[in-house]
């Protein structure tokens, strides 16, 4: 599967920046325990300066803690075990030493179409996908706030930047001034949408996030590092590192941050090097031509879909693009085509009761003849 390619339109794939791939090697070929300071203490001080640049780029507090993980699912669920520490020491439970046996119950909010990543990190904090509040959403897919819960401190609300379909953002910036007026904990997942900070014609769409209290990031989808790539950050250190960490004294450290006190592991690879190398190269200005030109993309999908007569079901207001050619069963038919000729890659799903063709533009491989070609190979599809 060509998924590297610059006409690699499904999903949220991203391709690797050639310095990442470097990097990648480099790091392979150290074969350090990223996991801690003193074995690899490269990746140790490259991950600190690589989570002080993101935390920049999305405004997120400086006093705030991260770490890298596999994936978004891995930092939803880091994040999502941080606010449960959190909350149930608040009423004196230990959760860490306990468990959940026994153990106040905490309510769950999340928007109708909210992730599945989010939901498999539910399950897997103990939380359960079937025992969470559902809050209805918009034509776009974004949480309504008229429909917004009483929430309290033993609250998780769970917030959505970045539609997977749509693209849209929930109100983040409303939800947490009404969440925290109650004492809840606001949890953005922001698999690929976050990074829309890093372009100032798309920062308005992430307004609120940095005053949430935990957040959930890829690096290997519009970052474009190679696989696997996560990261997690929350608001208060110790609120990450406590459900993180073990007790006791198990490889004590003295080094001002360990690693593997802020992820789900002990051992990993050194991830961090890559996040690093694409920054350090792109740059502000590198990382926000990647973001609004992918952006720019997008919406030359869909007005050349539209143009020709074609059903564009939502506000391209980011990267995604969903496009309907009539039936389900002609749309699949299309995407089908698509899939089989070769020029391009896009997927299918369904939105809102709509089958579609799903684009996702996410690649810095992806140039204007390549939108071009790929919009006359589906134009292609389509007519036949």
């Amino acid at each position: 599967m060509a998924s590297a390619g610059g006409r690699f339109f499904g999903f949220v794939i991203g391709g690797s920046l050639p310095v990442t791939v470097a990097a990648n090697w480099l790091a392979a070929a150290w074969d350090q325990n990223a996991g801690l300071a003193i074995t690899s203490p490269t990746n140790a001080t490259l991950e600190t300066v690589a989570l002080r640049w993101v935390k920049d780029i999305f405004h997120l507090p400086v006093q705030s803690a991260g770490g890298f993980v596999t994936c978004a699912t891995a930092a939803n669920f880091a994040a999502l075990a941080a606010a449960r520490h959190a909350l149930l020491g608040r009423v004196g439970w230990d959760v860490e030493a306990q468990g959940l046996f026994g153990a106040p119950p905490l309510t769950l909010v999340v928007g109708d179409e909210v992730h599945a990543s989010v939901q498999k990190a539910l399950s897997l904090v103990g939380f359960g996908r079937e025992r969470i509040v559902r809050v209805p959403v918009d034509a776009q897919g974004r949480m309504s706030v008229d429909a917004f819960p009483s929430v309290d401190d033993r609250t998780i609300v769970c917030v959505q930047a970045g539609n997977v379909n749509s693209g849209a953002f929930d109100p983040v910036a409303e939800i947490c001034r009404r969440a925290h007026s109650r004492g809840a904990w606001v949890h953005v997942d922001g698999a690929f949408g976050m990074w829309a900070a890093a372009a100032p014609a798309r920062a308005h769409l992430v307004y609120g996030i940095e005053d949430a209290d935990s957040w959930a990031t890829d690096a290997h989808k519009w970052l474009n590092v190679p696989y696997d790539s996560g990261l997690v950050f929350t608001r208060n250190a110790d609120d990450l590192r406590t459900a993180m960490s073990v007790g006791g004294a198990y490889l004590a450290q003295d080094e001002y941050r360990v690693p593997y006190q802020y992820t789900p592991d002990f051992s990993r690879r050194a991830r961090g090097v890559e996040v690093w190398a694409a920054l350090r190269q792109l740059g502000r200005t590198g990382l926000a031509d990647l973001i609004e030109r992918t952006c720019r993309y997008a919406g030359r999908f869909a007005d050349g879909l539209l143009g020709a007569g074609y059903r564009v079901l939502n506000d391209v207001v980011l990267n995604q693009v969903l496009v309907s050619f009539g039936s389900p069963e002609r749309t699949r038919e299309v995407i089908a085509r698509v899939q089989g000729e070769g020029t391009c890659w896009c997927g299918g799903t369904v939105w809102q009761g709509h089958t579609a063709m799903r684009i996702s533009v996410s690649s810095w491989a992806t140039t204007d003849a390549d939108v071009e070609r790929s919009v006359a190979a589906i134009l292609r599809a389509a007519a036949s």
